[in-house]
């Protein structure tokens, strides 16, 4: 499975003076080559290349290989919009590659700067330490409040699968973003006022349209979108460790298509594309992968309308968001977890035949 892994590199005063400058270079660089492109249309790899290699090299400085990567660069990001001018913030992403970059240890990497290569400490987070043969493609050098990262593309080989006694349900939605068959609920409601408090103050912010307003949104929205990511990698690492200790497998709605498909209203729009709800998803599906626990994706019609208790169907049966009232057997419970214990009997009735995720 690949997976982008983000370590910290531990710097010298001086190691981390030359990387700044080695970045600055590099992306002044893609600036130079930007508008370049864009006033002569001229937007491939190759045709770039034939032009500005030798001027990039004299005037900016780059080796060989970052002249190429500095390209790159430039031409992966005009493949997406050739109407505007693409502008590089000097401190943006440095691309580096095998013959730039290589790993000495588990700790310690080799890459080069302007002042030529440097040994360079690494530090890990939640995956340890990665052996550098399952390393693959290139590598994304960035620089977050002084500090630098080394975005890694690695191949984790999947977990020994284990096996499940049971199945755990797991209804995704946005009041709640998440709540299992076991009652568990991760309610929403302080994302939704994260969200909505970060929404007026960009609305100020654009409305006075200034550099330094400028400046502030986007330092806004980072903060918004680590919230958001910690946030969905907490509720997904407990759901995953609770499937694994209990010796379950996790089952969830196969919702492909849903932005296309299914007709709600604009509020719920608004929440579903500001909030990460399929990388919620997503975290779940390969936490899972690495810790061998089985994800299989069920049927969704219905599962919010039907009576986990006697199967009764009607819409009628949800009476607002948040309460389910069979109108059956007269079952009544929160709306959200009948949805979930739904999603567990699917998938325990259908297993081993249910569709697994990411197979």
């Amino acid at each position: 499975m690949l997976l982008t892994v983000k370590t910290k590199l531990i710097t010298t005063k001086e190691q981390h003076d030359s990387l700044l400058k080695t970045m600055e270079k590099f992306n002044e660089a893609c600036n130079f080559v930007s508008i370049f492109a864009f006033n002569t249309k001229v937007f491939g790899k190759i045709g770039i290349q034939k032009e500005l290699y030798y001027e990039i090299r004299e005037k900016y400085g780059l080796s060989a290989q970052m002249t190429v990567r500095a390209v790159g660069k430039v031409a992966e990001s005009y493949k997406v919009d050739k109407k505007t001018l693409h502008d590089f913030d000097l401190h943006g992403a440095t691309v580096y590659d095998q013959r730039i970059l290589s790993y000495k240890s588990a700790d310690t990497i080799s890459i080069l700067t302007l002042d030529g290569r440097i040994e360079v400490g690494i530090q890990y987070g939640e995956y340890r330490k990665l052996e550098a043969n399952r390393v693959r493609g290139q590598a994304d050098l960035i620089y977050i409040k002084g500090t630098f990262y080394l975005m890694i593309v690695v191949d984790l080989p999947d977990a020994e699968p284990i096996d499940s006694d049971g199945v755990l349900g797991v209804d995704l939605g946005i009041v709640n973003l998440a709540v299992t068959s076991d009652g568990k609920v991760y309610s929403g409601d302080k994302c939704t006022k994260v969200r909505k408090r970060y929404a007026k103050i960009k609305a100020v912010l654009q409305s006075v349209g200034t550099y330094s307003a400028k400046k502030h949104l986007k330092k806004i929205s980072g903060r918004e979108r680590r919230f958001k990511k910690d946030t969905n990698h907490c509720i997904s690492k407990e759901i995953v460790n609770t499937a694994k200790d209990t010796n379950r497998s996790i089952a969830l709605e196969d919702i492909s298509g849903i932005k296309e498909n299914v007709t709600v209203s604009k509020a719920v729009r608004e929440s579903i594309g500001k909030w990460a709800f399929f990388e919620l998803r997503n975290f779940i599906e390969y936490k899972s992968k690495l810790l061998g626990v089985l994800v299989v994706a069920v049927d969704p019609r219905n599962t919010s309308r039907a009576c986990s208790v006697c199967g009764y169907t009607d819409k009628k049966n949800r009476k607002n968001q948040a309460s389910f009232v069979c109108l059956e057997c007269g079952h009544a419970e929160n709306a959200d977890f009948n949805a979930a214990k739904n999603i567990m009997l699917r998938a325990v009735v259908n297993l081993p035949n249910v569709l697994c995720l990411g197979n």
